[in-house]
C-alpha cells in the first residue's frame, strides 16, 4: 500500500488570515481561565469545530503554545497526546499542521502523536494536554480512557466538523454497528453527545468556520487544597515506600498492606475501592515490594499473582513496583509481552500477570486482582477459595464500567465468611485533578459512568409480588432525550449493577445499532426492575448465507452465524429471530421470578411478530443455564474454548416460536448433545461436570413415549460376565472400563432415563468416565473419598443396566 504524503507550507500571513481576531481573544480568554484552572486544579475542555483541515490544525497549534508558554512557570515542559486516525486524509493533515507548525514556533511543548486503536497504551500515564480529532466518528471507550490521562491545570480539545452538520458526518463506529438487513445507523448517540457538551460547565465551544464563540461557560470549582500527608505512627515497611504516596489515601492503603506480613491463621483480603484516578493502582505498585521483602526474611521464594481484564490495566501498578524495588535495592530483571512488563523477576522473588481465568491454578503467596468489579463472580470466589492473602482493587464508577455484582454478590458472602478477615478502604482524593473537576462530571453525565437504579421501598416490593408489572417498549431517539435521563440511567444502571463488565461502547450501541432494541419492566409507579438488551437477527439472504458456509462471518448476526457454520443449514439463516444480548433484573429484587415473567414477555413480543426463535448467547454457569433452560430454552452451542477473563465456555441457546423452528432446534439439540458427548474426553475434557451435566439433560424438545429405554447396549455374554463380576467386585474398573464406557454413554444419549439418578452420580459419570478424570480429581469433584467414588461407580453401572432392561 502506497503511503500517502501532503505537502504542507505554512506562512506567518497565512496564520494571520485563517485565525480571526475572534478566535485570538478566544485563546486570551482561555489563557485567563487557565491561571485559575491551574491553581484550583481543574481541567478545560475545550471543542474547536471546522470543516476546513489546515485551520483545524493551525487553530490547535496557536492554542496550545498561546496557553502553555504563558503558563510555563507550570507547564515546564508539556507532554501533550495528540489523537487521531491514520486512515484519514483530514485527520493526517490537521496532525501535520499542528505537529510543523509546533516544531516551527515552540520546542518546549512534547507533542505526542498516536491513533484512537492504541487509547488502552495511555491508561495509567499522565499527560499536561490532550488533543482528540471525533471528527470522523466517536468511539465512547476511547472518550473513557483518555480523558483521565489530563493532570489538573491541561487543555483537553476535541475536534469536530462544525456542530450542525456533526449528527449526519461520517461516525466510524456508528457505522461499524450496522448489518445487512439495517445498512444506517440511528445516529442518536452524537445529538446525546452534542447535548452534553452543550449543557455542561466548563467546556468551550468555537466556531473556526463561522468565526463565532458559540459557548463559553465558566465552571465553579472551589480553591484545591491537598491534604496533608502524615506517616501512620507506627510501620513496618521502609520511610522511602511511605514517602513515595502523593496522597493520604495512599499512606493508607499502603499501612492495610502490612497486615498481609504475618501468616494468617485465616483468610487475609484487603479490598480498595475508588473513583478513577484516585492512585489505587499506584499505591499497590507501591506496597507490593515492601510486602515481598518482609515476606523474604520468612520464606525462601515469594511469588506474587496480578490479574486483571488486561495488561493494560496494571501498568501504573508495575511501573510503581519498579520504583519501589529500586528504592528498596531489589535487584530485578524486567519480562514484557508486546510491549508491556508482565513480570518482574528477581533471584527470589516475582511479580507475575496472569490472565484472570489462570490465576486460580497457581502456587502464589499472595494475589493482587486489579479492576476486580470487571470479573465475573466465579473467577473472585476462586481466587477467595484458593489463595490466603489477597488484594483486590477496583473502579466504583469508570470507564471501567464496572458491575456492582461485585459488592452486591461478592463482597457480601466475604464479609459474612468466619473464616475471612475483611479490610475494607474507600479512596477518595483524586491524583490528577482536583474533586470538582468540571470535565470528570462532563464525562460522567456523557457516559453514564453513574448509571444506577432507583431504591425500591416496601411498596413497591408488594406490587412485585403481585405481578404489577408494565412491558416497555423503547425508541433510542425518546430515551436519550433529557426529559428521559432518569428512565435511561436505571435502565443502564440495572445492566452496570448486574453484569460484571460494562463499557461505555454498549451506551451507544444501545443508542446507534440499528437493530437493537431496549426493553424494560416497570412497576405500575414507573420504577423500572428490568431491563433488556434484543438484537433483531437473521433474514439473510442467499450470497450471505453462502459466504457463512464458506467460514466467513457476517455481522450482527452471532446466532444465525453460529447455526449455519456448525450445523450447515441454510435455511435457519432465512428465519428471524431475536437475540437477547443482556437481560438483568434490579439488584435488590433478584430472585423474585421477574427475569423469567419478563422473558416470557420478550417471547410473546417475539411470537407476535412472527419471528421464528428466541435465544442467546452467554458465559456457562450454573445459574444461568438453569435459568435459560428453566424458561424452556435448548443450549445447542458451546465454544471450543473458554474466555480468557471470565474463565467460562460460551454457550448458545435457542427457543423455536414456529412448529418448523422447533422441529429443526429439536434436530439441533441431539446434534449438540451427540457432539458434546464425543467431545467430553477432549475438547471440553475441562469443562465443570455440574455444567456438563446440564447441557446433556432431557428438556421439553425430548420425545419419550414409554417409561421404558428405546435404547440397547451391545454387549455379548462375556461382556455381560465382565460386568456381573465387576458389580461383585470381582473386577476393578480399570479392568472394565469399555464396557462402563459403553453404558454411561447409553445414559445420556436416552431421553427416557438421562434424568434419572442423582446429581453426584451423575457428575461422577461425566468426570469419570467420559472426561477420564483420575479417581482422586473425581471424587474432589463431589465431595468424597476415592474408595467412596469407585462403590458410587458400581451403583451407577447397576442402575442403568437396571433401566435398560
Amino acid at each position: 500500500m502506497t503511503k500517502k504524503v501532503f505537502h504542507i507550507s505554512i506562512r506567518r500571513d497565512d496564520i494571520d488570515k485563517i485565525l480571526s481576531g475572534k478566535y485570538k481573544f478566544f485563546v486570551r480568554s482561555i489563557v485567563a481561565i487557565g491561571r485559575d484552572a491551574v491553581r484550583k486544579r481543574y481541567r478545560i475542555l475545550i471543542v474547536l469545530s471546522s470543516s476546513q483541515p489546515v485551520a483545524h490544525g493551525l487553530a490547535v497549534a496557536y492554542l496550545l503554545m498561546k496557553y502553555y508558554n504563558k503558563l510555563q512557570d507550570q507547564f515546564k515542559k508539556p507532554r501533550i497526546l495528540y489523537m487521531y486516525r491514520k486512515d484519514f486524509d483530514e485527520e493526517i493533515i490537521r496532525t501535520a499542521v499542528t505537529k510543523r507548525l509546533l516544531e516551527k514556533k515552540s520546542e518546549r511543548i512534547i507533542l505526542l502523536t498516536d491513533e484512537f486503536k492504541r487509547s488502552e497504551d495511555h491508561m495509567g500515564k499522565t499527560y499536561q494536554g490532550l488533543v482528540m480529532d471525533l471528527s470522523d466518528g466517536i468511539k465512547p471507550n476511547d472518550i473513557g480512557r483518555l480523558v483521565g490521562v489530563v493532570e489538573g491545570g491541561g487543555l483537553i480539545i476535541i475536534l469536530s466538523p462544525p456542530l450542525e452538520r456533526w449528527p449526519e458526518s461520517r461516525n466510524i463506529f456508528a457505522e461499524s454497528l450496522v448489518v445487512p438487513r439495517y445498512p444506517k445507523p440511528r445516529n442518536v448517540f452524537i445529538r446525546w453527545f452534542i447535548r452534553s457538551l452543550e449543557n455542561s460547565s466548563g467546556v468551550y465551544i468555537f466556531d473556526l468556520d463561522k468565526g463565532e464563540t458559540i459557548k463559553f461557560s465558566e465552571a465553579k470549582v472551589e480553591e484545591y487544597e491537598r491534604k496533608e500527608i502524615k506517616l501512620p505512627e507506627n510501620y513496618v515497611f521502609s520511610q522511602q515506600i511511605y514517602r513515595l504516596a502523593l496522597t493520604q489515601d495512599q499512606i493508607n492503603v499502603i499501612k492495610a498492606v502490612e497486615e498481609l506480613i504475618p501468616k494468617p491463621s485465616k483468610k487475609k483480603m484487603i479490598v480498595v475501592t475508588a473513583d478513577r484516578g484516585r492512585g489505587k493502582s499506584g499505591a499497590l505498585g507501591i506496597a507490593i515490594p515492601a510486602l515481598i521483602k518482609e515476606l523474604l526474611k520468612v520464606k525462601n521464594k515469594v511469588r506474587v499473582g496480578v490479574t486483571a481484564i488486561s495488561p493494560a490495566n496494571i501498568d501504573t501498578l508495575m511501573s510503581l513496583a519498579k520504583k519501589s524495588l529500586e528504592i528498596l535495592e531489589m535487584k530485578y530483571k524486567v519480562i514484557e509481552r508486546r510491549g508491556r512488563i508482565i513480570e518482574l523477576k528477581g533471584s527470589n522473588f516475582s511479580i507475575e500477570y496472569w490472565e484472570p481465568a489462570i490465576i486460580p491454578r497457581l502456587d502464589l503467596d499472595v494475589v493482587v486482582v486489579d479492576e476486580a468489579a470487571g470479573l465475573p463472580v466465579t473467577i473472585l470466589n476462586k481466587i477467595w477459595k484458593n489463595f490466603n492473602r489477597i488484594i483486590m482493587a477496583s473502579t466504583i464508577h469508570g470507564y471501567e464500567g464496572a458491575g456492582r455484582g461485585f459488592s452486591i454478590r461478592f463482597l457480601k458472602r466475604v464479609k459474612n465468611d468466619s473464616n475471612t478477615d475483611l479490610i475494607y478502604l474507600t479512596m477518595e482524593e483524586p491524583i490528577r485533578y482536583s474533586r470538582d473537576d468540571p470535565v470528570e462530571k462532563w464525562v460522567f453525565k456523557t457516559l453514564l459512568l453513574d448509571a444506577e437504579p432507583e431504591e425500591l421501598t416496601d411498596e413497591d416490593y408488594q406490587m412485585i409480588r403481585n405481578r404489577e408489572f408494565i412491558y416497555l417498549t423503547f425508541e433510542p431517539e425518546e430515551l436519550f432525550k433529557e426529559e428521559n435521563i432518569d428512565k435511561l440511567k436505571s435502565i443502564f444502571g440495572i445492566y452496570v449493577e448486574a453484569h460484571y463488565r460494562n463499557e461505555p461502547d454498549d451506551l451507544a450501541m444501545i443508542a446507534d445499532a440499528p437493530h437493537h432494541k431496549i426493553r424494560a419492566l416497570a412497576l405500575n409507579n414507573g420504577k423500572i426492575v428490568a431491563s433488556a438488551q434484543i438484537a433483531e437477527e437473521g433474514g439473510l439472504p442467499e450470497d450471505l448465507i453462502k459466504m457463512i458456509l464458506e467460514e466467513k462471518s457476517v455481522h450482527g448476526n452471532i446466532i444465525p452465524d453460529r447455526v449455519i457454520k456448525y450445523y450447515r443449514d441454510p435455511v435457519f439463516g432465512k428465519w428471524i429471530g431475536y437475540r437477547i444480548v443482556r437481560i438483568a433484573v434490579h439488584p435488590q429484587a433478584q430472585g423474585m421470578g421477574i427475569g423469567s415473567f419478563f422473558i416470557q414477555k420478550i417471547i410473546e413480543e417475539a411470537t407476535s411478530k412472527g419471528l421464528d426463535w428466541v435465544g442467546s448467547g452467554f458465559g456457562a454457569s450454573e445459574e444461568l443455564l438453569r435459568y435459560w433452560i428453566k424458561n424452556g430454552f435448548v443450549p445447542i452451542h458451546i465454544s471450543p474454548s473458554r474466555n480468557p477473563v471470565s474463565g467460562e465456555y460460551s454457550v448458545i441457546v435457542l427457543k423455536g416460536l414456529k412448529e418448523e423452528s422447533v422441529k429443526l432446534i429439536r434436530y439441533f439439540r441431539e446434534k449438540f448433545r451427540e457432539r458434546f458427548l464425543l467431545s467430553l474426553y477432549d475438547t471440553y475434557r475441562d469443562i465443570e461436570p455440574e455444567i456438563a451435566i446440564l447441557l446433556l439433560k432431557p428438556d421439553h424438545l425430548d420425545e419419550c413415549y414409554n417409561e421404558k429405554t428405546g435404547v440397547k447396549i451391545e454387549l455379548d455374554e462375556i461382556d455381560r460376565d465382565r460386568i456381573r463380576l465387576y458389580i461383585k467386585r470381582l473386577m476393578t474398573y480399570e479392568v472394565v472400563n469399555d464396557l462402563i464406557y459403553k453404558i454411561v454413554m447409553s445414559y445420556w444419549k436416552d431421553p427416557c432415563i438421562r434424568n434419572r439418578l442423582k446429581k453426584e452420580y451423575e457428575m461422577l459419570m461425566v468426570s469419570k468416565v467420559l472426561q477420564g478424570k483420575s479417581w482422586e480429581a473425581s471424587s474432589s469433584e463431589i465431595n468424597v473419598s476415592t474408595g467412596r467414588a469407585t462403590e458410587y461407580m458400581r451403583n451407577i453401572i447397576t442402575m442403568i443396566l437396571e433401566l435398560i432392561k
